[in-house]
């Protein structure tokens, strides 16, 4: 249940703010937040709207009313998408972005990323996997919560390469915006509209990806680095999608993202 939002972290100027992945997965940039706020101002904005453009116009209007602008934006996963077309609508607020583990921009990049997590699953949980998948809505249409927490919890194991017990961070999942929001921002991602209105962004963007990651780094840096006048893109080592859970990778993400905001 979220009871602030946005959370806050450290002191003014309140100039970095982090933007949970997921959709509908609030509070899993907590870890980021709190290790930033020694040296930054931070706000964790936490998405509860159901439509892209909802979820857009909610941090717009939360950055404007809570930080210090221009902020530094640092999105993960869904959260880096949200970033780039934040900035595209309120362009004044936004100074800099900061990708982590993005998806990738064109369609033709996420064929692979299906095909890469199962095959990191045993047998068992592949036969789990595919069970989930007929259970994760019931007969209403609603979606299982139970069934929706098992399946992130195998996402997990096949979008890390060496994780670090993370079972601390309350996370607000949300299976309802998650559907909503997904099938809609996929659309966008099929149709090419994801990447055209990504275009109009001119602030510096900087994209941290893990090599482990199932999204494929190159459907990251290769659309951007196209399209972006002020682009730059870093690779982690025995890493995969969210960083700062990885053993071998955390100090390494830490130490980039520090040196992106400075």
């Amino acid at each position: 249940m979220i009871e602030q939002n946005p959370r806050i972290y450290g002191r003014r100027p309140f100039n970095v703010a982090v933007i949970h992945g997921g959709p509908g997965a609030a509070g899993e940039m907590k870890p980021v937040a709190e290790y930033l706020s020694d040296n930054f101002g931070v706000i964790e904005p936490l998405q509860t709207k159901e439509t892209v453009t909802g979820q857009i116009e909610e941090l717009g209007q939360i950055v404007e009313n809570n930080a210090d602008c221009p902020i530094a934006l640092i999105g993960f996963s869904w959260g880096a998408w949200l970033s780039l077309l934040t900035a595209t609508r309120y362009p004044v607020l936004v100074g800099k972005i900061i990708l982590v583990g993005s998806g990738p921009f064109e369609e033709r990049y996420a064929e692979s990323i299906m095909k890469t997590r199962l095959s990191r699953l045993t047998e068992d949980e592949h036969r789990e996997w595919e069970e989930l998948g007929f259970i994760l809505t019931d007969e209403s249409g609603e979606v299982d919560d139970m069934a929706f927490k098992r399946f992130g919890e195998l996402l997990s194991k096949t979008d890390s390469y060496n994780p670090i017990d993370d079972t601390d961070t309350e996370i607000d999942f949300r299976p309802d915006i998650f559907e909503n929001v997904w099938e809609e921002v996929s659309e966008m991602r099929k149709s090419g509209e994801l990447l055209r209105n990504v275009a109009s962004v001119k602030c510096p963007v900087v994209a941290i990806h893990g090599d482990y990651d199932p999204h494929p780094a190159e459907g990251v840096r290769e659309p951007l680095a196209r399209i972006l006048q002020d682009f730059e893109f870093i690779l982690l080592e025995k890493c995969g999608h969210k960083p700062w859970v990885e053993k071998y990778a955390r100090d390494r993400f830490y130490e980039v993202l520090k040196a992106g905001l400075s």
